[in-house]
């Protein structure tokens, strides 16, 4: 470990719901490693979502595009509730927030991890005999080009009824950056990466595997195979702990990656990462939160799983700090935690040798093991 202090700048985005109850806990958890490891962080906590509505009537306030611009990384809550569904579809927090922080920032790739760990095989819906060993899986998700954003794209009526239309494009330019993420995250995990695309029916699928078979040609180490999305939504199910890395693209990611986490047990446990531009020094600009959303329902009552949002930030310290003894001893004290029979009501089966905390004492275990 370098004994030259290092301090990175990070903007603190927590939204709405459990977002600010879950982010306490994840900077506590930061401040631990910090203190460790010979680091510190400068915060600019910053409003987005419903909480910025209410206080500025947009959802992304100009304040905190300029804080995200200024810092290494964005740590991201949740945002939305039902207090806020009746705005205009462009004022929503997740229309208005979410998709325009990761156009303005250009993040491309979407980092889900989805690991259920041996002690919560009985949360996942996978039969144990499965799963004996639990999984750990990454999906690299294509993030700002597929169907979800080519052109043209409308209604319009032909021949005296309406007609709907999306446009799937993609550049070999697009598919070959995030190709590329997913190799080098392959090289630091197990060297095997699963490409899935429907390249027996289309065009962009077909120059999809035509470029991951080129892109293999530099990542010798790493073993490339090839799914279709069918297919390998049923393997998912079938064998989730077969995979170690796969990439797809947006809207086969969008639906491969919630499959993944259903399987995991619990979006409490998940953290995702949503990466941009990449440095000289090999690291990324990215926006780092919970798979999960807001869940209003349980908000302020001091119960939600504080761990995604934990996990977020072991992600930000590798992805985008170069802190990597700091994130791996969180995900460290994470798994001690949950071996050790910590349990929030989402992961909770009611057995006697559980031990029920609630969001502060989930934290206060993680921190008891770092």
């Amino acid at each position: 470990m370098s004994r030259t202090h290092r301090t990175h700048r990070i903007a603190v985005l927590a939204g709405d719901g459990i977002g600010p109850e879950v982010m306490t806990e994840s900077l506590r958890v930061l401040d631990a490693v910090e203190a460790r490891f010979g680091f510190s962080t400068v915060r600019d906590e910053r409003l987005v979502g419903g909480a910025a509505i209410d206080a500025t009537g947009h959802p992304l306030p100009p304040e905190t595009i300029a804080a995200c611009e200024q810092s290494d990384a964005i740590l991201f809550g949740s945002v939305g509730g039902p207090k806020w569904e009746s705005q205009p579809p462009d004022l929503q927090p997740e229309r208005g927030a979410l998709l325009p922080l990761r156009k303005h920032f250009g993040l491309f790739a979407n980092l889900r991890p989805g690991v259920c760990l041996p002690s919560l095989t009985h949360a996942s819906p996978v039969k144990n005999e499965l799963i004996p060993n639990g999984f750990d899986v990454l999906c690299v998700r294509e993030l700002t080009g597929g169907v979800y954003f080519g052109q043209p794209k409308g209604r319009e009526e032909r021949d005296g009824e309406p007609v709907a239309f999306d446009t799937m494009i993609y550049r070999k330019s697009e598919i070959d950056r995030i190709l590329r993420v997913a190799f080098t995250a392959a090289m630091g995990r197990g060297k095997r990466l699963v490409s899935v695309d429907k390249a027996n029916v289309l065009a962009t699928s077909v120059l999809w595997r035509e470029t991951a078979n080129e892109v293999a040609a530099d990542f010798p180490e790493v073993a490339l195979s090839h799914l279709y999305v069918d297919n390998a939504a049923m393997q998912l199910v079938k064998r989730p702990d077969s995979f170690d890395v796969l990439v797809t693209e947006n809207l086969f990611g969008d639906i491969l990656s919630d499959e993944m986490a259903m399987i995991s047990g619990s979006l409490g446990m998940l953290p995702s990462a949503s990466l941009g531009k990449q440095n000289a020094g090999g690291l990324y600009y990215g926006m780092y939160e919970p798979s999960g959303g807001s869940a209003p329902d349980i908000a302020g009552r001091g119960i939600a799983n504080p761990i995604a949002q934990i996990l977020s930030a072991a992600m930000m310290l590798r992805h985008s700090l170069g802190e990597n003894e700091a994130a791996a001893a969180i995900e460290a004290a994470v798994a001690r935690t949950i071996d050790d029979g910590y349990r929030t009501g989402d992961i909770a089966t009611g057995a006697a040798a559980e031990i029920r905390v609630g969001t502060a004492g989930m934290a206060d275990a993680v921190l008891e093991r770092l």
